[in-house]
């Protein structure tokens, strides 16, 4: 059995900023599932806890409804949820939101990293956005440093910044059985999250590995972009705080790369981004 517990952080703030709460719900799932699934286990059940200052049921329901359509979308049962209302807590229209997944998987077959080897290859599967991290430097860099409201829109975006930031964390749960149903063997796996790439992927690295990821081996997200130009933000700390298009690494043997894509070619493109080296836990980002 395998669990996690884990939250949107201050995604909710841009959603209160929006009067939209119907897809930090998906968010919610979306950060649980990929956690557990890094391990192979396949998700089950999933309880939800809901903190407010004052509860107002439409919101809650859009809430409820988004985490309910994204536990259908990987076959887990939403069991129960808890709300609380705390008016001394959090300032008004403020959310918190907590999220427990249960999964199972047989202990023979969990995925630990501990089979990475050099010369291993490092695959990634795409984000859409920042999915659930580094929001508080995003909201410091587009609304104070760039004077930028949720309504705003530039040009590279297809949405205005408010909708750009409410992109729903991708959910890559059966993307990662598929191909463990295809009988790929998976050395390591890693949900990009907080700490980005170049903190994420060294917690499955044995203490013999690194690896280096090729900048520009994968689409760059223009919202990434965009940050990054408004507060001259270096390179090593945009790796470090945000996903950079990357939301799930998966390093596999070489021989292993062609029956990846084919298992995952209805589904979403994956990206050869870097290698395993000879290292002791350390990301080297090079140029492609």
């Amino acid at each position: 059995m395998v669990q996690s517990i884990d939250g949107v952080g201050t995604k909710t703030i841009i959603a209160r900023k929006m009067n939209k709460f119907d897809t930090i719900g998906i968010d919610l799932v979306s950060a649980c599932a990929n956690d557990i699934v890094t391990m192979g286990a396949r998700p089950l059940t999933f309880l939800d806890y809901i903190a407010n200052d004052t509860l107002k049921p439409d919101i809650i329901e859009e809430i409820v409804a988004g985490m309910a359509g994204a536990c259908l979308d990987i076959g887990v049962s939403l069991v129960g949820g808890e709300t609380a209302e705390m008016p001394d807590t959090y300032l008004p229209g403020e959310h918190d939101l907590v999220g427990i997944i249960t999964g199972v998987v047989n202990k023979n077959n969990i995925i630990t990293g501990d089979s990475i080897r050099p010369g291993d290859v490092v695959l990634g599967l795409p984000s859409n956005g920042l999915h659930t991290n580094g929001y508080s430097l995003a909201r410091k860099l587009f609304f104070d440093v760039g004077g930028y409201s949720v309504n705003d829109t530039i040009p590279e975006f297809e949405e205005s910044v408010g909708l750009t930031l409410l992109t729903p964390h991708t959910n890559y749960t059966n993307h990662i059985l598929t191909i463990i149903d295809n009988g790929i063997d998976i050395h390591g796996l890693a949900h990009i999250t907080g700490g980005g790439i170049i903190e994420n992927i060294p917690r499955i690295l044995p203490g013999d590995c690194g690896v280096e990821i090729r900048r520009g081996s994968w689409p760059a997200l223009p919202v990434f972009n965009i940050m990054q130009s408004i507060g001259n933000v270096d390179h090593e700390e945009m790796y470090r705080t945000f996903n950079m298009g990357i939301g799930m690494v998966v390093i596999v043997n070489a021989a292993e790369i062609t029956k990846i894509k084919n298992s995952l070619k209805n589904l979403s493109e994956i990206y050869r981004i870097g290698s395993v080296i000879q290292g002791k836990r350390r990301i080297r980002i090079i140029d492609k």
